[in-house]
């Protein structure tokens, strides 16, 4: 018998989509447009109870927020001295995942700071990982990291997709994966649609946005429908975060979905 492959589930991000709106306006927006779900980086400006009545609203699912980082760019999970200040953070992150009802948590690594060894930073932060899954025990929230390129954050301490599954390893086990975000791989110079498939047995969660310039799918020069096909191929079934900067009005861009997935 043949597998059919799984539909799409895209993910509105509303720190970058939607943004002709007021920021509690941008879910029923989303819905509108045809999103299931939602992801944005910081919810922490809002109460849960705030952000629930939002998603309630709206029929949308939240699907994934990134821990807290106003200490250091990028957090602070890679940081020796500053291991209980990412427990702290996390566990704000941790109690808002619960209370949104968050299938993914993105613990964000964090620039390396010049006094700190590759060595030590990239220990801490497989530390700080396996501390955050014994926190989130009682939870099915998956932990997510995600290689940023170096262009857009110099010194960010994972510099390769090899490294980021390196560390998805050492920490061994199932609710730790990659978002694999198209728009820094080919940002960094990789082969979307090759690294694709070798971090396939990793991938927990997707974002995309073209290259160059950031804005959405067919704006840049990333070969989407063989980036869709191979998803397909795949048999991906997670979630696909929509992370650009429209190049114009946000629902007049989304002519994408159906030019690159159909």
């Amino acid at each position: 018998m043949t597998s059919v492959a799984p539909a799409f589930r895209f993910a509105a991000n509303l720190k970058w989509l939607f943004t002709e709106l007021p920021f509690e306006q941008r879910f029923t927006a989303a819905a509108d447009a045809g999103f299931t779900g939602v992801e944005y980086a910081s919810p922490y400006e809002y109460s849960p109870k705030e952000l629930t009545k939002y998603l309630a609203d709206s029929g949308l699912e939240q699907v994934l927020i990134n821990t807290p980082d106003p200490n250091l760019p990028y957090g602070t999970a890679c940081t020796p001295d500053a291991r209980r200040v990412f427990r702290t953070d996390f566990s704000t992150a941790l109690d808002y995942g619960v209370e949104l009802g968050t299938g993914i948590i993105h613990v964000r690594a964090g620039v390396r700071r010049p006094d700190i060894s590759k060595d030590s930073a990239i220990a801490t932060y497989a530390e700080n990982l396996a501390w955050a899954v014994e926190r989130s025990a009682s939870t099915d929230i998956t932990l997510v990291i995600e290689l940023i390129s170096q262009q857009e954050s110099p010194g960010f301490v994972l510099e390769s997709l090899d490294e980021t599954a390196a560390i998805v390893n050492a920490v061994g086990h199932p609710r730790v994966g990659i978002l694999f975000d198209v728009y820094h791989c080919r940002t960094d110079g990789g082969d979307v649609v090759d690294d694709l498939t070798r971090m396939m047995p990793f991938v927990a969660h997707v974002q995309i946005a073209d290259s160059p310039g950031r804005s959405e799918p067919g704006t840049g020069s990333i070969p989407w429908v063989c980036v869709f096909e191979q998803l397909r191929r795949l048999q991906y079934q997670g979630w696909i975060g929509c992370e650009y900067a429209p190049s114009h009005d946000t629902v007049e861009g989304l002519v994408w979905r159906e030019a690159f997935t159909a």
